[in-house]
Formats: C-alpha cells, structure tokens, sequence
C-alpha cells in the first residue's frame, strides 16, 4: 500500500517555535524553521513515506467557525516561548515569528512535497478534504489535534508526535469506547475548552462512553437519536436530563467541531485536487543548501532529509 504523511502544519511550526532555542549565524532566531526541517527530517526516516502534505491554517482561517459561535477560539493565550529570547520585545518576536514562517513556506517550495493554504480556511478542514484524494492509500496525519480522531478509518491513522503516539481506529475505540464515526459527536457533549466551546455538565468522554455503548459501533449515530434515548432510559439520570435540555448546544457544538464534511467551498476542493496532482515533484537541493548558507544555519547533518526528497523524486 502507497503512504502518504499529511502533516498539520501549522501545529508543527508553532510547536517547533516555542521548543527549539535555535540561532542563526547572522544572531537570529530560527528555531521555527530548523526545528520544523529536524521533525520533518525524523518523520521522513521513520515514516518512509511516498508522498508528503504539509497543511496550514489561511489567514482568518477561524472566520467560517467564528461565524456559527463568536466564542470559538475567543480568549486563547498568546504564543509564547519557553524561554528568554534574545532580549526580543513583544513586538520584535511576533515579526520574527511570521517572517520564519513564510520562510519556512520558501523552504518546502524547494522539496518534493505538497503545501496547501488557502485564506479563510483552517487546516483541519484541508487535510480531511487531502485524506479524500487518496483512496486505497495508508494515510498518516501527523498532529498532536485530537480533533482528527473522527478521520481515523482502515486506512488512516493519526501521530501525535508530542506524546510520540500511534493512534488507529481499534486504539481508539479501545482507550474511549467510542467510534472514530461518532467522535465529533461525542467530543460536541465533552465541550472543547481549548477552542473555547463549553461542553454539558458532567459529559466527559468516559461519560459519554458509558451512558451510550452504541457509540463504539461503526454506525453514524445523530444528536436526535441520542436524545430519543435518553427520554427512553427507564431511570433517568442527571446526565441524560442534560442531553435532551441541551440539545440546541451539542447540535452547535457538532457543526463547528465535524470534519466529515469540511467547511470547504467548491472552488477550494476543486484548488486541493489540484495542488495534489500537479505539484512539483522536485527537489531543488543546491537551492535548499544556498537558502541555508544564507539564513545561517547551524551545522545539522541533512544527510537523511536529502535522501528522502530524492526517493520521493525517483518514485514519483
């Protein structure tokens, strides 16, 4: 089976901006860019992947969500590094954090591999469109998001590479006792308070779980259906009470947090699609290493990431 490795961009970038201390020979920081080439690096080698996706969050990518529910995201922490930074001002490292990143940008455009961003458009609806192009293939979505649980099938899994973690379908089933086709639904009772979306009280996964066995089945469950059951359980519990008064907020909270049918337009599908298939498939290394010379790079052996690039190459 051909694999492909989606990875969520802008996870990975954020992630490696805030861990790798990293500074140019020109006295910049870029650990950003390096930290994200390392994991790439270290994914690539591991992974052994034929094809690569990097997907990334469009400017206002939040709008469409934000939209449904003014709150969604509302209230977030801004990013911030788990160190002293070269005596940057507040201002200073948010400049310096957008320039790594569209640098990073230029970098991928150098290697055999997808990058898709599209204004207004958050990564998760991407890469659950990106999953649809390749069917028969295994899929391996690298994100520590636990909102692509709901994309886990036979054919796809999910990497979290902060917990170092390999979650499939039959893993998740067996660690929550819920389906990967009911996990959106699920997650819409818990709430997600990291995007700001309150849940009903007492209606942890567990809970969920427990009050609703069915939910372990592969059968695509809907709000309506849960809600009927619980005016039908013989004792009713505080819980089910809570399903059948708060129905109008799972119902809210299902839409925002699905990916089964992202919140894409026609013409982003079709943009998708097409970025897939007619990417180039080239590896220009001599640029790579001019790109490196210039933005100072420390001296980090590349030797596997160049291999990989020239595989994919060579495959393709």
């Amino acid at each position: 089976m051909s694999r492909v490795m989606i990875i969520d961009g802008t996870n990975a970038f954020y992630r490696s901006y805030i861990v790798d201390p990293s500074i140019s020979a020109n006295g910049q920081p870029v650990g950003g860019v390096i930290g994200f080439m390392k994991s790439l690096q270290k994914l690539i080698r591991e992974i052994k992947p034929d094809q690569v996706v990097v997907c990334w969050d469009g400017a206002g990518g939040s709008q469409r969500r934000r939209s449904m529910n003014k709150n969604y995201k509302q209230g977030r922490k801004a990013v911030r590094l788990n160190r002293n930074d070269n005596n940057l001002s507040a201002d200073e490292q948010r400049e310096n954090r957008t320039e790594q990143m569209f640098r990073l940008f230029e970098y991928i455009n150098q290697l055999p591999i997808a990058q898709i961003v599209v204004d207004n458009v958050e990564a998760d609806d991407i890469i659950s469109a990106v999953c649809r192009e390749f069917p028969g293939w295994q899929k391996i979505i690298v994100s520590s998001d636990k909102d692509f649980y709901q994309l886990l099938d036979d054919e796809t899994i999910l990497f979290r590479p902060i917990q170092k973690k390999i979650v499939n379908k039959n893993s998740l089933i067996e660690e929550f006792g819920i389906h990967p086709t009911n996990f959106a639904l699920a997650r819409a009772m818990a709430g997600d308070p990291s995007d700001n979306l309150p849940g009903i009280t007492g209606a942890g996964l567990k809970t969920v779980a427990k009050r609703f066995p069915f939910m372990a089945e592969e059968k695509e469950y809907v709000v309506e259906e849960l809600v009927e059951h619980c005016k039908s359980v013989e004792n009713t519990l505080k819980f089910h009470n809570s399903v059948i008064e708060n129905k109008e907020l799972i119902l809210d909270n299902y839409k925002i947090m699905q990916l089964y049918n992202p919140l894409l337009s026609v013409q982003t599908y079709e943009y998708v699609q097409n970025i897939i298939s007619e990417y180039p498939k080239s590896f220009a290394k001599t640029e790579v290493r001019k790109m490196m010379l210039q933005d100072g790079f420390p001296q980090i052996s590349w030797i596997d990431l160049f291999s990989a690039c020239n595989r994919i190459v060579n495959d393709c």
